[in-house]
């Protein structure tokens, strides 16, 4: 017979959380990786009613709240509205989230978010039982850095998806977080090695540096271990990549070639890390990013 012995039984901290913001930090998107994930399901429920709160989906074992840089007020009913996000406030590199909820979603408001990897500093009250509680937490704020990558295999022997899925763990740090991966269905060109699949990476970076030190590690590691010599890496710094949806359409409804893929990288203000043919579908994978449920579809719609 096994004794459960629990320092505290009822926190879970949370992974992670993370901030990405948009360049005038009006807009940010709250990224949490959940321990427990139908607590971050009962979360995302009750979050969606928040007013700051554009837009909530699951990602894996992510939750991604789309929110807008601002203060509201929460009106909490148990049950129906029992938790939601207060406040985001953006101050130089750091932005501030307030949490609020009732009973157990003052738990998941207070205690597990402070307690998550990237948090610098939180501030909380009692949570737990029929209490109202509400707590706020500091995390940097970051930048979205996406990557696409295509051609690192041959047709004897390598596959694209899985090793820059390795790469990009063995990259993730606390200045430039790995947040999501996702596979993008191309059309099949003559010149596929099977299934004419290209791949993008979201990391969410604190700096500039941060940011140009990951992809030249990125870069690095695909010169490396990539058994193409027509590999290609392309980066975009944004927190919307929707300016890509046009060409990207164009890739996965019929073959193009490298001069068109250069021109758009050049007119959208991508940059190119490594320029073999595989740009064209690294370039047309970075508009699917961190929706790997839908880029898998080619008739999928952005």
């Amino acid at each position: 017979m096994k004794e459960v012995e629990l320092t505290d039984p009822y926190t879970i901290p949370y992974r992670g959380i993370y901030a990405v913001c948009d360049e005038n930090n009006e807009y940010a998107e709250i990224i949490e990786h959940t321990n427990c994930y139908s607590g971050a399901a009962w979360s995302r429920f009750h979050y969606a009613r928040s007013p700051l709160v554009q837009k909530a989906r699951a990602v894996g074992n992510m939750s991604r709240y789309l929110v807008k840089v601002d203060v509201c007020d929460l009106t909490l009913k148990p049950s129906v509205a029992a938790a939601g996000i207060e406040s985001v406030v953006v101050d130089g590199d750091e932005v501030s989230i307030t949490y609020a909820g009732l009973g157990g979603g003052g738990v998941g408001a207070t205690k597990c978010r402070a307690f998550a990897q990237g948090v610098l500093r939180y501030d909380v009250g009692d949570s737990g039982g029929g209490k109202a509680a509400k707590g706020t937490i500091v995390v940097p704020r970051r930048q979205r850095v996406l990557i696409g990558i295509d051609d690192t295999d041959t047709k004897e022997e390598g596959a694209t998806w899985s090793m820059t899925h390795n790469i990009a763990t063995a990259l993730n740090s606390n200045e430039s977080v790995y947040l999501s991966h996702s596979l993008v269905q191309l059309f099949p060109v003559s010149a596929k090695t099977q299934n004419c699949v290209s791949t993008v990476l979201e990391f969410g970076c604190v700096s500039e540096e941060a940011k140009e030190e990951l992809l030249e590690d990125l870069k690095n590691a695909l010169l490396k271990y990539s058994v193409s010599e027509e590999t290609g890496m392309v980066a975009l710094s944004s927190f919307d990549a929707s300016h890509m949806e046009e060409y990207s359409t164009m890739c996965r409804s019929g073959e193009l070639t490298k001069d068109i893929a250069m021109e758009h990288a050049q007119k959208n203000g991508v940059e190119i890390w490594l320029d073999g043919n595989g740009v064209i579908g690294a370039l047309a994978s970075l508009a699917w990013f961190a929706r790997p449920d839908e880029s898998i579809d080619l008739e999928a719609k952005l």
